[in-house]
């Protein structure tokens, strides 16, 4: 229970950081999307650290296709998927097994489990992640095949993500060419090296920083999603938070809309496709997609593994101070940006086949 994300598009992820390996099964996916193994390459790669202020810890990454595809096709049957741990350094953490670690999953899991992997985090580690970004590859081909409408069939759905602030210093040109080009994912080329000296200061610092996210959805069809329930924006917004690290979410305006007018936040309708004037909603409506983009953003906390002096207790209850030492970011949020894409590519091909379903739609 717990690792099973999805109704119809059925998600599985299992192993730990400092385990012999991560994997995920896939259940659910039709049958004939065209998908290679370097499809999944260029993923892994956007999930990979690569700045100086990331962890130091380089895995290889090689998704080992187990089942699922056969001659670069879903075969309709579950696809199965592993990439092998292969720098660990399960050493670091062995003055940690007796302690807790102020904002990590430690205690929450040992009062649960009466017992937890303290190398990393086990399931809690940020390592976790590379499945999801494995079953948001096959999600993103689901959504790019073309969906149910004319006029977004020679696109499809297309999930993109940038970083629009760093420990507090805000983007004001946002570009999502530019965040695709530097290794932050940062938004704005005039603030970078702003954000860098601030991290260069916390680095040395032993401290980490937060930041936010923003994720734009193109090419959404209207109608995904539940009136009640199973709301498309609830879904999301279950499907982000279940990130390590994430602590917050709004969609369109988000706490914003609490100060307005309602003829300030109304969006005035323009035709039946859904198009609105503005989209202060960011596209649901209802709990129902409504046409427009989607407009996510995710608040990001600092990265609890500092190597400053904490207060905490062990496993006797004794208080005691700890650093964390070992492989750790200064900033986590550019690493989350394609997890978030792949945690919407999920919830969007799930709600897609859930709406082909409920249409009959061939």
């Amino acid at each position: 229970m717990g690792n099973t994300f999805g109704t119809l598009f059925r998600v599985t992820t299992f192993g730990e950081s400092h385990g012999p390996a991560m994997g995920v099964v896939i259940d659910g996916c039709p049958a004939g999307i065209k998908i290679e193994q370097k499809d999944f390459l260029l993923d892994l790669e956007k999930r990979k650290p690569k700045s100086k202020f990331s962890t130091s810890r380089r895995e290889p990454d090689e998704p080992e296709i187990l089942s699922g595809i056969f001659e670069g096709k879903t075969t309709g049957t579950p696809i199965a998927i592993l990439v092998r741990n292969k720098s660990q350094n399960s050493k670091d953490y062995d003055e940690l097994k007796d302690v807790f670690r102020p904002g990590h999953a430690d205690l929450t899991y040992f009062l649960k489990y009466g017992h937890c992997d303290y190398r990393g985090g086990g399931r809690a580690s940020g390592r976790e992640t590379v499945a999801r970004v494995l079953a948001g590859t096959v999600a993103k081909k689901i959504l790019g095949k073309g969906l149910p409408s004319e006029a977004l069939a020679k696109e499809g759905t297309r999930v993109e993500g940038l970083v629009e602030a760093i420990g507090g210093i805000q983007a004001e040109q946002k570009s999502f060419k530019f965040a695709r080009e530097n290794e932050l994912f940062f938004a704005d080329k005039k603030k970078l090296p702003e954000v860098e000296k601030l991290l260069e200061k916390t680095q040395k610092a032993g401290d980490s920083v937060g930041g936010v996210i923003e994720l734009r959805i193109k090419n959404v069809p209207a109608g995904l999603g539940e009136p009640v329930f199973d709301k498309l924006d609830a879904e999301l917004a279950k499907a982000l938070m279940s990130i390590g690290g994430v602590k917050a979410v709004e969609f369109g305006d988000g706490i914003a809309a609490s100060s307005k007018l309602g003829s300030e936040n109304n969006d005035a309708i323009l035709n039946l496709k859904g198009k609105t004037k503005t989209n202060h909603a960011g596209g649901v409506s209802g709990g129902i997609s409504n046409g427009n983009n989607l407009v996510i953003k995710l608040y990001v906390k600092p990265t609890p593994s500092i190597e400053l002096a904490q207060e905490t207790v062990n496993k006797q209850g004794q208080k005691v101070k700890i650093k964390v030492q070992g492989r750790h970011d200064t900033c986590i949020v550019p690493r989350i940006v394609p997890v978030a894409e792949a945690m919407v590519a999920l919830t969007l091909a799930d709600f897609y086949l859930r709406q082909k379903a409920c249409q009959g739609i061939s």
